[in-house]
């Protein structure tokens, strides 16, 4: 296949200069931070540094620490998801920076049989990091655990259309439920992982064996992950460098400092430092799906009645934040897309700051003087948002209490896990997984994770008609399913269960004196696929 785009869009290879973090955490972190530095011997290496000596290696700052393992059967924290991304394969993938599609261990473009049979061949040669040739039996026990109900995967929610997968001879047969237009970007989001060692989850979760063109050798949790060459790696996107380490520096300050003394790219500049670092390094801001949502526990009764939902959103100054907080390098949400999506349309309501209607509304729903704990993750630039939101709600007479937490400790069943919060403000990417309406909907608004278990939604109405039009979205050509998709973006936008308050941009910078084929890109996290050093 030639490296021009075919019929469904699929690349066997694609340009250096064009080639890639989320948002929920799952996992106990707990008892994964113990695990995970035990599963580091001899402790964690001397960063390597930007001399002659380090021509052959990549270092990398990181903004976020490890909270979960590497799994990518469970992992949705950024870290560990954009690490996945150098370590496993799916059968196809996407582009990291154009998020264009192209064939991973599938060696052809997926057959179709008929419109709810699918047929793909594996790449001839493909191997795992242990050695062992990637299998059929592989691909289909990656895709049955995923699909497992007793394994709680997010991911299970972006392929509901897949009804079994079976082996074939030396091919993986796929059967639908239904006609699915996008089948070949989508089932992306399952990394094949080899059956024999991922079947000990546990296990697996710390010490991650794929495919792809690094292999996983250490990591330590809030302070680095160490990777290396996959000599036998035959895909497109082989490593270009014998070895990588990622710096997990969530103290924006060293992050900074990190570029380009000892790191040749640092992920989530603060915005205050992006002029300062461009008089030494590229430095790019790239507008993102990236949100900073507020999500409410609708099992409260402070905020069982939608007034009282719509009266927090119509009494934060989004755009005082943005200008304040972000320095203008974010856009307020006018839609659960941003602008410039293939599937953006403006909302049926829009929130403009208006102090008046929020204590109108609180007044009608019986809930004047409420005091509310705003929890929300310690990101640097999130603590940076979250006073301007008290200051907007205290002057309407609502008494805030902030609650910064670390993203495993929100999400962990003491709190978010088991609707034990107020309020949540958090950021959230599922682009990072796909771009497409459908996919960006489902993450928050299907299945039990975020719709059931944390925002208390999934009983109502209006979920039930999210998930009616959903599933008929789906099985249409994309002009008509953007139609129901704006559908369901009016719905969320007036029940706001959970909500954007706006869409970042992410600010990323870089040494192009030493990086070659290096890219910033429109969703949380770093890669290295095809990036090599100079």
């Amino acid at each position: 296949m030639s490296t021009t785009s075919e019929s469904t869009g699929f690349l066997r290879n694609a340009s250096r200069r064009d080639f890639l973090r989320i948002a929920g955490v799952l996992g106990t972190a707990s008892a994964f931070a113990g695990s995970l530095a035990a599963c580091s011997p001899g402790g964690a290496p001397a960063a390597t540094g930007t001399g002659a000596a380090a021509a052959d290696s990549i270092e990398a700052g990181i903004s976020y620490s490890l909270s979960t393992g590497f799994d990518p059967m469970t992992a949705t924290g950024a870290t560990p998801v954009a690490a996945n991304l150098h370590i496993f394969e799916g059968l196809t993938e996407l582009h990291p920076a154009t998020r264009k599609p192209y064939l991973a261990l599938a060696g052809a473009e997926p057959e179709k049989v008929d419109d709810t049979t699918y047929r793909v061949t594996l790449r001839d040669g493909a191997t795992f990091h242990n050695g062992e040739p990637v299998t059929v039996d592989d691909v289909v026990y990656s895709f049955e655990r995923v699909l497992d109900p007793a394994n709680a995967s997010l991911f299970a929610g972006f392929i509901p259309f897949i009804a079994s997968v079976t082996a074939d001879g030396d091919a993986v047969k796929f059967a639908l439920k239904y006609p699915f237009a996008e089948f070949g970007p989508r089932i992306s989001v399952v990394k094949i992982v080899p059956k024999a060692l991922a079947s000990n989850q546990a296990a697996f979760d710390l010490a991650p064996v794929g495919s792809g063109p690094y292999k996983f050798v250490s990591a330590v949790k809030e302070d680095r992950i160490v990777f290396k060459k996959f000599e036998e790696y035959n895909g497109s996107y082989p490593a270009k460098v014998t070895d990588m380490t990622w710096l997990l520096l969530a103290d924006p300050a060293a992050r900074v400092a990190a570029v380009p003394s000892r790191t040749q790219a640092i992920e989530d500049i603060p915005y205050l430092d992006v002029d300062q670092l461009k008089a030494k390094l590229d430095v790019e801001s790239v507008q993102s799906f990236g949100l900073l949502f507020m999500m409410f526990n609708c099992a409260s009764e402070k905020f069982a009645d939608k007034r009282v939902r719509q009266a927090l959103h119509y009494a934060t100054n989004t755009e005082d934040i943005i200008s304040k907080a972000l320095l203008g390098n974010a856009a307020a949400a006018t839609s659960y897309f941003q602008k410039g999506h293939p599937s953006y349309t403006e909302a049926g309501t829009v929130y403009g700051y208006d102090p008046e209607k929020a204590k109108a509304l609180l007044k009608e729903a019986g809930m004047e003087n409420m005091t509310v704990t705003l929890t929300s993750t310690d990101a640097g630039w999130v603590t940076k948002v979250t006073p301007l939101i008290k200051e907007s709600w205290d002057a309407i007479g609502i008494t805030t209490t902030l609650e910064p937490l670390q993203s495993a400790a929100v999400y962990a069943p003491e709190k978010v896990g088991g609707q034990n919060f107020d309020v949540l403000v958090a950021p959230g990417d599922p682009s990072v997984f796909g771009n497409d309406g459908d996919l960006l909907l489902s993450w928050f608004y299907r299945g039990d994770t975020w719709a059931k278990n944390r925002m208390a939604w999934s009983g109502t109405p209006e979920y039930a008609e999210v998930q009616a039009k959903l599933d008929e979205a789906v099985q249409m050509d994309p002009a008509e399913a953007k139609k129901l998709h704006a559908a369901v973006v009016d719905i969320v936008a007036e029940e706001v269960p959970l909500y954007p308050l706006f869409h970042r941009q992410l600010p990323t910078a870089w040494d192009s004196s030493t990086l070659d084929g290096f890219a910033p890109l429109p969703t949380t996290g770093l890669s290295f696929v095809g990036v090599g050093r100079k």
